[in-house]
């Protein structure tokens, strides 16, 4: 969609959709001619890997200072089109001496990046540029890394799948989160069995975002204008992915239906009218909630529930928690005010004993015992490069050497569709009164079969560190 038609909310039809039915692809179709499942794909493995970054505000200029200290990774183009984060980006890589990089400018500046001589785009750019330029960039050759949430609608869920299965490209969603320790430390007990047979999970993104939607950092307002037009979850993916993870779904289980209810909305527009008085923004009607509370079911019958919350005074917390028959785990290390907690079952011994959680120095020896191999071998360097806690640098780390030794990615273009359909079903299941929204099955089957991929693991040699 052009800028314009985007903030005039001119091609968003979502609410005519949720109650005439948007068309969408049916489930159970094969790929289409000419193309493959994706599932454990392997690509040709890379000596070198040239990466061209599209979209330089805070996330993309953060990955570029990261992405270009990894050895094996060349930083070949920038690309943006507010001239003065091309600059800031040219000086913080000249500062390390490096040069010889390309630059794009322009609003359609990143079409001539992805058509150039690259071998991963990576995608940092506003939401609603997310799908387009990641379709544009496999259709040229290019494997595509894509920022959070990778899509906004059903339709570009399928078509980055359908386009990844035809051009035999890589399609990742940069979901940070699903490296964070803890989340780390959940898969490893959930895949060891500690908690039992996995029953519910509770995840969330709760922010105060009310600063940062309003900042004018955001080109043409973009962050405010999505929350003006839209209602549901339109950011599920931090919480989701690794409960995702936990439960095996897309490899043996698969997300079913949904049903979504929100609150009214009252944040947003009473934090304009005090901090813009008089002003076109205070002057929004914005259509999202204040909260929204998600419950989903899966195939194999446990549940997952989301919140969203980005506009009432509360500190952060992703929540993270998993609830199996023998034990609970929950929390993230980046969160002061949401710690790691764990408590396993002791009344099935003895009913006499209450239930509670695990002191701190149990916890602390099922961290070492169960520490992610990710974690055992980079953590220390993670911790100081830094990134959400490190969990951006770890991100960082993997995809280039899965890349470099032909290796499949920890998150397909599967768990990308996924995970971000939440976007565009939450909204269709407010707008319809809360009524139920089926997930499609974009891996048309597979994940009834498809076994989930070892634990992510990394040689630093190899990786081109050195000891």
């Amino acid at each position: 969609m052009k800028r314009r038609e985007f903030l005039a909310g001119a091609t968003f039809a979502a609410g005519a959709a949720a109650l005439a039915g948007c068309a969408t692809k049916t489930n159970g179709a094969d790929c289409a001619a000419g193309a493959a499942p994706m599932k454990g794909f392997r690509a040709a493995p890379l000596k070198s890997i040239r990466v061209g970054f599209v979209g330089l505000g805070k996330r993309g200029s953060a990955a570029v200072k990261r992405v270009s200290g990894l050895p094996g990774v060349v930083v070949a183009a920038i690309c943006d089109n507010v001239p003065e984060r091309i600059a800031a980006s040219r000086k913080a890589l000249n500062a390390k001496n490096i040069s010889g990089f390309r630059e794009y400018g322009g609003d359609e500046g990143w079409k001539a990046l992805c058509d150039s001589d690259l071998d991963v785009v990576y995608n940092a750019t506003p939401w609603y540029l997310h799908a387009p330029i990641g379709l544009y960039a496999m259709n040229a050759g290019k494997h595509v890394m894509i920022e959070v949430p990778s899509a906004m609608y059903l339709d570009e869920c399928w078509n980055l799948v359908e386009t990844a299965e035809k051009t035999r490209r890589h399609c990742m969603q940069l979901e940070n989160c699903c490296y964070g320790e803890a989340e780390c430390l959940g898969l490893v007990l959930c895949r060891e069995k500690i908690f039992g047979e996995l029953l519910y999970g509770e995840c969330g993104y709760i922010h105060d975002r009310r600063p940062g939607v309003f900042s004018d950092d955001y080109v043409d307002h973009w962050r405010m204008m999505w929350n003006v037009n839209h209602r549901g979850d339109q950011y599920p993916t931090h919480g989701l992915g690794p409960i995702c993870r936990y439960m095996d779904v897309n490899f043996g289980d698969s997300l079913d239906f949904l049903v979504s209810v929100d609150t009214m909305q009252a944040g947003y527009e009473a934090y304009a009218k005090a901090k813009f008085p008089g002003t076109w923004k205070a002057r929004q009607k914005f259509k999202t909630g204040d909260a929204t509370f998600t419950t989903i079911r899966t195939k194999n019958g446990r549940v997952i529930v989301i919140k969203h919350d980005t506009t009432s005074p509360r500190p952060y917390t992703r929540i993270n928690r998993i609830q199996g028959t023998k034990g609970m785990f929950e929390g993230a290390a980046d969160s002061d005010t949401w710690p790691m907690r764990m408590m396993l079952d002791r009344a099935s011994a003895d009913p006499t004993v209450p239930e509670k959680w695990m002191d701190d120095k149990d916890l602390a020896a099922v961290r070492e015992k169960y520490r992610h191999p990710l974690w055992k071998k980079a953590g220390e360097l993670a911790l100081k490069v830094g990134g959400h806690g490190g969990m951006d640098f770890l991100m960082d780390l993997r995809w280039p050497y899965c890349l470099r030794n032909g290796l499949p990615l920890d998150m397909d273009v599967y768990d990308l569709a996924t995970w971000c359909s939440v976007c565009e079903l939450s909204e269709r299941s407010v707008l319809s009164g809360s009524r139920p929204q089926n997930f499609p099955d974009f891996t048309r089957g597979a994940w009834k079969t498809a076994k989930p991929l070892p634990l992510a693991d990394i040689d630093m040699s190899k990786a081109g560190f050195q000891s």
